[in-house]
């Protein structure tokens, strides 16, 4: 994707050195873009535990070149298999929600615990890791293949007026290596020369729409508008949203889908006044092992700092600011579970379908 006119991705390796990998820091957008970088297995685990990296498909891309760092710190361990499974428990336990950490991190065990030799280990979990973060860039993009259509036949259908779209917290290529899920199929939009604009939920409480959404779309010339996150069902009671893509860091077998706290709450105001309510996947992202999202996915709790605190940008630094009084607590559920029902469809890399389990298997036989 474009900033300022230039092709960036949100984790590459570092030019000078492929044992080191680099990754946009998001804690510091819109106000600075400051570069990390990962050395280490510690490294990858605290860049997604404290999000310096997040969305579903890039913290699956992130715990996969994690892996890498860990067949690399394992060449000088006497017991490789033992440490490279510890390293496995370490970076799952940073991120419970998202599906696509535990995937990627199977996908490399499965491969580099069958290797006795360190160096091929080595090598074969940084072919898997790029390949991962190839995937993904693929995946988005035909997720907004697929995206598209709706978009074109809510324009054909407004005789080429505007179309509204609303989305929750940021699934766009911030969240994954490039394009996105939810903006996927927005930027390629956009592209096409269909007139979007795209309503900004804030994303409380770490504000992911207003600072990373809006910074994105900010970067690549779309017309957005940043809202408070209840604002939406007022916007659509006045026939001012045509459509809702939302992104998803788990979805269920039958359609449920775990998403960004709030998430649920849009999926009931669509349903009300009759505004599609579209939730954009890689296959990546389906627990084909549950089927009741509310009772089994697990719902990740955050530092309460986070609700009774904000940060922002002053005088050239972050500065922190307390919102609350000082003898209240908070309780920081960072996601909800939207039932299949609220569901107009979901769009993935193969295809759009309805979020019940024989359309999803339709889709993926071979899954």
């Amino acid at each position: 994707m474009k900033i300022s006119g230039q092709s960036n991705q949100s984790i590459w390796l570092n030019q000078e050195n492929d044992s080191i990998v680099n990754i946009i820091d998001q804690r510091f957008l819109p106000h600075e873009l400051k570069v990390a970088q990962l050395k280490t297995v510690n490294d990858t685990a605290r860049a997604i535990k404290e999000m310096w990296v997040r969305g579903a498909p890039l913290i699956g891309v992130t715990a996969a070149f994690g892996m890498y760092f860990a067949a690399i710190e394992a060449k000088e361990k006497k017991n490789a298999v033992e440490y490279l499974q510890e390293c496995a428990q370490q970076l799952l336990e940073t991120r419970p929600t998202a599906v696509n950490l535990q995937w990627a991190i199977r996908k490399q065990l499965c491969k580099i615990l069958e290797i006795d030799d360190p160096i091929e280990r080595i090598k074969t979990a940084f072919e898997i890791a790029q390949q991962i973060k190839k995937e993904d860039i693929e995946t988005c993009r035909r997720i907004g293949e697929h995206g598209i259509k709706l978009i074109e036949n809510i324009s054909e259908a407004k005789q080429g007026k505007t179309v509204h779209i609303l989305t929750h917290c940021n699934a766009g290529w911030l969240a994954c290596v490039n394009w996105g899920t939810a903006t996927s199929a927005i930027y390629q939009a956009h592209d096409k020369g269909i007139d979007v604009h795209v309503w900004v939920d804030e994303t409380r409480p770490r504000n992911q729409g207003a600072r990373l959404t809006a910074w994105e779309l900010s970067k690549y010339d779309i017309p957005h508008t940043i809202i408070t996150d209840n604002a939406g069902g007022h916007l659509m009671q006045h026939d001012m949203v045509d459509m809702c893509i939302v992104g998803t860091d788990r979805t269920t077998a039958t359609g449920d889908v775990a998403n960004k706290i709030g998430t649920y709450l849009k999926a009931l105001a669509a349903k009300d006044n009759n505004v599609p309510f579209y939730v954009a996947l890689p296959s990546s992202t389906i627990d084909w092992d549950i089927k009741d999202g509310i009772k089994e996915i697990p719902i990740e709790v955050r530092n309460e700092d986070e609700v009774l605190y904000m940060k922002g940008w002053h005088q050239g630094e972050m500065k922190k600011v307390r919102l609350s009084p000082k003898e209240s607590s908070a309780q920081n559920y960072s996601f909800d579970v939207t039932p299949a029902r609220l569901i107009t469809a979901l769009i993935t890399e193969r295809g759009i379908c309805r979020a019940d389990e024989e359309s999803i298997k339709a889709l993926f036989e071979d899954k």
